[in-house]
């Protein structure tokens, strides 16, 4: 494992076979949204529309890892938590050869100059003419409390916090989910989420990969700058962000979990949301929350997810 300042805990995780996920999604899926399909297959090359990820597929040695967390946001700050995703590649122990890195997390306030919301999303191959493909995301808040977005440039930095899905990027089976007309409470990840709890309880499994709401509006949110004070309570925290509804088409980086965390603190969930298409891309970006209900029967997602075999615990903070 590589050496780096930060502690690690590696957790080797035994997933049912991807079949056996995909038929118990299937089941959990048939009450929350009016359609569904859930399927194992091989999917298309996930660079191109409209999932724009930096490598083009999601398959080989599929890791996780939660780097830091919320604990490290309030009551104050920790300027001190700045992390690489490059370095957190070589703690994840992947090949420096070829891989993906994708996710949820917040952007390198110390690059940066502001707190922003971060949409990991980098991929590189010793095989290609282009070695290294960045397509990063950040968002943050301008003027009168509106949105930008736009991706980083060649950063690969990040602050406080982060969720990460790394694997080999080949092309290979994958579990593919689509649902539409949403009928019940759960918004799209969690429906997947206790659909998994249900079939296998307490069981640890760990999953990430893309998925796009193709139509339909959902509810984000954009951290604004660090203030000026500490945060004395969660709810201080709440009233902080600022929250937008948001039209699709949006792709969306995700990394979740179901069944017992075995005391690892971990974020269970954590998506953000980038535009490449539609009006005014530049000013759609941000943490997925729900779609609304003004448009749950229009409502269309479409999603790629891996299963983990390896589980990374990084730099864990103590908890609030």
């Amino acid at each position: 494992m590589a050496q780096a300042r930060w502690p690690v805990q590696k957790l080797v995780l035994s997933p049912p076979p991807l079949d056996d996920i995909a038929a118990a999604v299937r089941n959990g899926l048939e009450s929350n949204f009016i359609t569904s399909e859930v399927a194992v297959s091989v999917p298309p090359d996930l660079r191109e529309s409209p999932f724009y990820l930096a490598g083009p597929g999601l398959s080989g040695n599929v890791r996780i890892a939660d780097i830091g967390g919320q604990p490290n946001l309030m009551p104050s700050p920790n300027l001190d938590a700045k992390y690489d995703l490059m370095q957190i590649s070589e703690m994840m122990e992947m090949s420096p050869e070829n891989g993906l890195l994708l996710g949820a997390g917040a952007g390198p306030f110390h690059v940066l100059g502001r707190n922003t919301e971060l949409m990991p999303n980098v991929a590189w191959d010793d095989g290609s003419e282009d070695r290294f493909h960045n397509n990063t995301h950040y968002a943050k808040i301008v003027g009168d409390n509106e949105v930008h977005c736009e991706r980083v440039g060649k950063e690969t930095g990040f602050g406080l916090m982060c969720n990460l899905l790394g694997c080999e990027s080949n092309a290979g089976p994958t579990i593919h989910i689509r649902a539409k007309g949403r009928k019940g409470a759960a918004n799209f990840i969690e429906s997947i989420q206790r659909a998994i709890e249900g079939a296998y309880g307490d069981r640890l499994i760990s999953m990430g990969g893309v998925f796009v709401v193709h139509t339909g509006k959902v509810k984000l949110h954009v951290m604004p700058d660090f203030p000026c004070h500490p945060f004395n309570k969660r709810e201080d925290v709440e009233k902080w962000l600022r929250y937008f509804d948001t039209d699709g088409p949006l792709a969306c980086l995700s990394v979740f979990h179901s069944g017992n965390d075995r005391g690892l603190d971990l974020r269970m969930e954590h998506t953000h949301c980038f535009a490449m298409e539609g009006n005014n891309p530049n000013k759609r970006g941000g943490h997925y929350h729900f779609d609304l209900e003004a448009t749950s029967n229009e409502i269309e997602y479409e999603g790629w997810f891996s299963v983990a075999e390896v589980l990374y615990r990084i730099d864990q903070p103590k908890a609030l």
